[in-house]
């Protein structure tokens, strides 16, 4: 059995620069959709702990909601890539 060409490679061995921006732009659609999500808690806490000099304690919360964000936001970037990579594989 001889190996299948990437998804990306037209018939002629050169890259398909259409199929490729057809894949890229939604995963950094999804990418940046994620890092404006975990910059919110960031925002709230530059305006509630150093503009209104609010308590510090509240720094670590916001600094673990942004890492729960940025966690979730992977898992969910990883499964897009898993669930395209298999549609692609079943063309």
């Amino acid at each position: 059995m001889s190996p299948s060409r990437p998804f990306f490679e037209s018939p002629s061995g050169e890259f398909d620069t259409g199929q490729i921006l057809y894949e890229a732009i939604p995963l950094a659609k999804l990418v940046a959709g994620i890092g404006v999500v975990a910059l919110l808690p960031q925002l709230v806490h530059w305006l509630f702990v150093e503009l209104v000099s609010l308590t510090p304690t509240l720094a670590v919360v916001f600094t673990l909601a942004t890492q729960f964000v940025l966690a979730v936001g992977t898992g969910l970037v990883l499964m897009y890539v898993v669930v395209r990579a298999n549609q692609l594989a079943d063309q």
